[in-house]
């Protein structure tokens, strides 16, 4: 199966959780006028049951060409948060929850470098799919007590056609 990115778009993406980006509608003037802030930008989501937030920084490299998708993952107990520290677009590969994930359920976007993606918890989604040689990522996620991460195996490779 072979699909193409399309643009990260916060409409089409709301299925799968909130895009994260700095936009005119979200700005306040904070401290005493020296700082905006871009307020509620995602839902985070940490379970009740003894989980914490985790900040972290992953550093991601490419994966090699022809970008072939053979496996996701999904984190049950809480959301995750990725928002690049450099400026340079990567992909996005997502399917709706569910107990099983197959190829024809991956969507994949293309991030600009100023976007960010919040995957609510449930969502399917593939490591990080970075197009350069190495970008590094604020990542905000659960840490704590139980099975957080759960990763399947796709029954046909999908393969990402890019221009």
């Amino acid at each position: 199966m072979t699909v193409s990115p399309r643009p990260l778009v916060a409409e089409e993406f709301s299925l799968f959780g909130d895009v994260v980006e700095a936009l005119d509608d979200r700005i306040v003037d904070i401290n005493q006028g020296t700082s905006q802030r871009f307020h509620d930008l995602a839902r985070i989501s940490i379970d009740s049951d003894g989980g914490r937030p985790l900040a972290n920084i992953f550093r991601a490299s490419p994966y090699p060409r022809p970008l072939t998708l053979t496996m996701m993952e999904k984190h049950p107990l809480g959301s995750q948060l990725f928002m690049p520290l450099q400026a340079h677009d990567y992909l996005v590969a997502v399917a709706l929850p569910g107990p099983l994930v197959l190829a024809e359920d991956v969507n994949v976007f293309l991030a600009r470098g100023h976007q960010g993606v919040n995957f609510h918890p449930g969502v399917w989604h593939h490591p990080l799919l970075v197009l350069v040689e190495q970008q590094d990522f604020i990542v905000i996620d659960r840490g704590g007590p139980g099975d957080n991460l759960v990763e399947a195996g796709l029954e046909k490779p999908v393969i990402v056609t890019l221009s």
